[in-house]
């Protein structure tokens, strides 16, 4: 692909949207880039979430991995079904009719301002590394396929994505992220199915060929019942649930998209139906990653192994798309991952700001005039940590996704133990310990899941958020206050 037609590719797509910020922008006040307004149609939600939830980690690492782990992955998608149905009929429900615009004050309504600050912080950690691992795949992928050949440096083309971000959403936010990110979601899904008529058609199959063929790879196992293997059906089918409830429903930057709809039943509306469109969306990943495989062999290609796992398969999709796929498939993965990239970020981004400005900043309570400079200081530091991040973890190896995943199951293990705590017991504690009990329950659990595989060859996997909430919750009773 020439450098000039990347430029007007990147270029058209900014200005697209940057017209939808000007629309949205317009007779904005002093907290619509946390709230939207409330006036978000949720159909629109529930579809714009798909290019949140997703992120381009999503696009090459759930078709890679299949080399690995087979289609083990649909277990977890059959537990995250669970999990919104928690948050649909749960969670939701109490974040309207409390009215909250960070999700973490039900913590200090709850329990009181450590329990709330502790939360929060966690949720910061949290955001901060997994937001910035899928930025750091996007620009990976960026540079791979186009900027490395325009010898522009990949500490620039982080700058350059963050500053474009920031261009489209620093002044209403979250009002522009639910239209930018709709039509984000509906390139994303695009691309998916022009890669895999694309294979379809390269490889001269019918539809009905390609089913078979998909069904009867020796990569189609879709149940691992092996009690020792971090794939096995209830580990992943639990975690799958218990990652959505933490990763979806304790998530700010998710949840912020849905408490910007208009009342508590078009909410529970827009879940649902986000549940169903994020599932779809995945198993048409896992379906491209059989595709993907069964392509690169016909055509010679082979990753390299180390101790009996494929290395690097982050990789193959791209490689396919930039080298196999002719003009069209590249031009496609382009918007692909630049649409993924920013309907990802753009929310994390917004949502960090959020959590930060109302935890921290108590920037609810201050006058009107000083709201918008707090908001974009806090804005500019997100971006800086960001930065920051992505560079120091720019050299990492392996399957970004499972990265994301197991830091998640120790940052979100604690931030889950709170929730269910709160919503399920009347228990008080001392306050002042509960930073202690959260931190020693992540420690334990990262402790406890090295030396069961060391001594038992039993994987936790996804699990360790289980483990890690499960201690949280145990901590958090002995600590409890008396009656």
């Amino acid at each position: 692909m020439g450098p000039y037609l990347l430029l007007t590719i990147i270029l058209g797509y900014f200005s697209l949207l940057m017209a939808i910020s000007y629309f949205t922008s317009r007779h904005v006040h002093s907290t619509t880039f946390f709230d939207g307004d409330r006036s978000s149609p949720w159909f629109l939600v529930a579809f714009g979430m798909i290019g949140s939830g997703i992120s381009a980690v999503s696009l090459v690492s759930i078709p890679g991995n299949v080399g690995n782990n087979n289609l083990y992955y649909f277990q977890f998608i059959l537990g995250t079904i669970a999990g919104y149905l928690f948050i649909a009929f749960i969670l939701t429900p109490i974040y309207l009719r409390l009215k909250l615009v960070s999700i973490y004050t039900y913590l200090q309504i709850r329990f009181g301002n450590i329990t709330y600050k502790t939360g929060s912080m966690f949720f910061l950690v949290s955001q901060s590394f997994g937001a910035a691992l899928r930025l750091l795949l996007s620009v990976q992928i960026l540079q791979y396929a186009f900027f490395d050949s325009l010898h522009i440096p990949y500490f620039l083309t982080i700058i350059v994505v963050l500053i474009l971000i920031w261009l489209y959403t620093n002044k209403s936010g979250i009002k522009t992220i639910v239209w930018t990110d709709a039509l984000q979601s509906l390139f994303l899904i695009t691309v998916i199915v022009i890669s895999i008529l694309t294979i379809k058609n390269s490889l001269n199959l019918t539809f009905g060929e390609m089913v078979t063929k998909i069904s009867n790879h020796q990569y189609a196992r879709i149940f691992d019942w092996d009690f020792h293997s971090g794939s096995n059906f209830f580990k992943q089918f639990i975690s799958g649930m218990l990652i959505t409830v933490a990763l979806v429903g304790l998530d700010q930057s998710m949840m912020q998209k849905t408490l910007t709809v208009r009342n508590a039943r078009d909410a529970k509306k827009n879940v649902l139906t986000f549940s169903f469109f994020i599932a779809f969306a995945q198993t048409l990943f896992l379906a491209l990653g059989i595709l993907i495989y069964i392509f690169a062999a016909q055509n010679g290609i082979e990753l390299t192994e180390e101790g009996g796992m494929l290395q690097d398969t982050d990789k193959l999709y791209p490689l396919l798309t930039l080298n196999y796929f002719g003009k069209i498939g590249a031009v496609a993965f382009l918007i692909g991952v630049v649409a993924s990239t920013f309907a990802s970020i753009d929310s994390c981004i917004a949502a960090l700001t959020t959590a930060f400005s109302y935890d921290f900043m108590d920037i609810e309570n201050k006058p009107h005039e000083k709201k918008k400079s707090i908001k974009n200081k806090v804005l500019i530091g997100v971006n800086i940590v960001m930065f920051l991040i992505v560079m120091s973890f720019w050299n990492s190896k392996g399957a970004i996704i499972n990265t994301i995943f197991k830091i998640a199951g120790y940052t979100y293990g604690p931030l889950l133990g709170l929730y269910l705590t709160g919503l399920f017991t009347k228990i008080k504690f001392t306050e002042k310990l509960v930073p202690f009990a959260c931190i020693t329950a992540a420690i334990i659990t990262w402790l406890l899941n090295g030396y069961f595989i060391k001594r038992f060859n039993f994987d936790f996997g996804f699990m360790n958020i289980f483990v890690n909430a499960l201690l949280t919750i145990v901590f958090l009773h002995i600590i409890k206050k008396g009656k």
